[in-house]
């Protein structure tokens, strides 16, 4: 046994763990029987080249998770443990999951890179306020309050709701309490929770198709039954949905700029939505993703405005605005769920640190928000453009846009090809756009790219559609 322990040690890692671990091992395994009589520590230290005191060290470990017994004069004795707790050599676990374990890890399958052009959903992240947000972040360490450390103000920091609150009556036209509103490890944080909140395991929801990847593993992930509606030139087809579930407990939808499609519900639609949902006595989820950059037309009006029993609940991130790592987001609460949400939010991790919430309020208070957004709205316009009129010289033989308002993505339409081959061709080529098809869920036939603008660089837009081009000129 000295033989193969000395072997195997690596002199650059801890030596006294790899011994512990090399013994306990020999032990549970059988390779060294109970009774066995370890050799001295004098000894053991001059055959493995190793200090005395680091031997010594190991075996009094050894002891005392009783594996061994120091007896004396007569040595340190292996343990007499029960035989049936003993293992021999297995091959590692093969990784089952549950059913549900098994879903949600499907859905991730296919996931874009997180860098480079055409990331969906990534904002400017090279214009994101570092010093600024750097300045902030150290004057709320200094003024650093037990408010801030300890348990408190597990639904979100009060001025943060207050900012919030702000924020959405300016942006949106939402005029909403800040007891209302809870914070939440960005919106894929609310969604997790609000699924789990609002149906039990098997309960039908309604979901667009193509959707959203996010909050079909949400679902996915809390055991619902998943009722994919299409989409089309209006957004959710309420009278599809009707006629395949007409009881669903929530439905899911973005209606100021449908994912991954681009399109707005329109009115007609929206008002057919929240009379289905009235109906069935169902919530309807508003996922409002990107609705701060618009760049066609007056602003929609949200769901949550149009909907004067308070059944709609609207999500919102600073992810897209500012950085996804910041992780918060929020959702607006009818107020017979603020007190259960704000309850269950506790054991389902998904509150941001308290720290990060205060320098975000202190960043929409001051001002610094709104001149950002200013900034971005002039950038991504900019962006976009530059994405129109590239498509436009390099794709137009291979597909089109497809009409678009808002958001900081849009959706290339391909007249005939097999978009999964196309996004392979394009990744080849450095190219991230991901395939239509890939957020299908029922039997929509949908087949285009995905192409974020808003974190590449005008100047390069054009050359990278022109490298799109050539990828699907020859995709093979």
């Amino acid at each position: 046994m000295v033989a193969e322990i000395a072997a195997k040690l690596d002199r650059t890692q801890p030596l006294g763990r790899q011994l512990y671990e090399a013994v306990r091992a020999a032990i549970l395994d059988g390779r060294l029987a109970p009774g066995t009589r370890l050799p001295a520590s004098r000894d053991l230290a001059r055959d493995l080249g190793l200090g005395r005191n680091t031997v010594v060290g190991v075996f009094e470990r050894l002891a005392a998770d009783g594996f061994v017994e120091a007896r004396g004069a007569a040595g340190t004795i292996v343990a007499r443990l029960d035989p049936a707790l003993l293992h021999r050599p297995q091959p590692a676990p093969a990784g089952r999951l549950a059913a549900r374990g098994r879903a949600l890890a499907a859905v991730a399958r296919g996931a874009a890179r997180p860098h480079g052009a055409f990331v969906p959903g990534l904002p400017a992240l090279d214009q994101f306020p570092g010093e600024l947000w750097g300045r902030l972040m150290a004057r709320r360490l200094r003024q650093s309050s037990a408010a801030l450390l300890g348990f408190e103000h597990g639904a979100g920091w009060p001025p943060l709701k207050e900012a919030i609150a702000r924020h959405v009556a300016a942006a949106r036209g939402i005029a909403i309490e800040p007891e209302r509103v809870l914070v939440t490890t960005g919106a894929q944080g609310a969604l997790d929770l609000l699924a789990r909140l609002l149906a039990d395991a098997g309960d039908p929801v309604w979901i667009e198709d193509p959707g959203y990847l996010g909050a079909r593993g949400a679902f996915v992930g809390a055991g619902l039954d998943l009722v994919p509606v299409p989409v089309d030139g209006e957004g959710l087809d309420v009278a599809a949905g009707l006629a395949r579930r007409a009881d669903p407990r929530f439905i899911y939808v973005t209606p100021s700029h449908q994912y991954p499609t681009g399109v707005a519900l329109s009115l007609p639609r929206r008002l057919a939505l929240l009379q289905a949902a009235e109906a069935a006595d169902a919530w309807v989820i508003e996922d409002d993703y990107d609705g701060e950059f618009r760049f066609d037309g007056p602003p929609l009006a949200p769901l949550h405005t149009l909907s004067p029993r308070g059944r709609v609940i609207y999500v919102g991130t600073f992810g897209k605005a500012l950085a996804p790592a910041l992780r918060v987001g929020y959702a607006l609460l009818p107020p017979a769920l603020v007190a259960p949400a704000a309850a269950a939010l506790r054991h389902t991790g998904h509150a941001p640190p308290l720290l990060v919430q205060a320098c975000l309020a202190d960043f929409l208070m001051e001002g610094h928000f709104a001149a950002h957004l200013r900034r971005l709205r002039t950038l991504y316009a900019e962006r976009r453009a530059a994405l129109v009129e590239g498509c436009a010289r390099y794709l137009g033989d291979y597909g089109r846009l497809m009409p678009a308002e808002a958001g900081i993505q849009l959706a290339f339409r391909l007249f005939d090809a097999d978009d999964g081959a196309a996004a392979q061709a394009a990744l080849a080529a450095g190219i991230v756009t991901p395939p239509l098809s890939r957020a299908v869920l029922g039997d929509a036939v949908v087949s285009g790219l995905q192409l974020g603008f808003a974190a590449v660089p005008a100047g390069e837009i054009g050359p990278a559609l022109r490298r799109l081009g050539q990828a699907l000129r020859s995709p093979g």
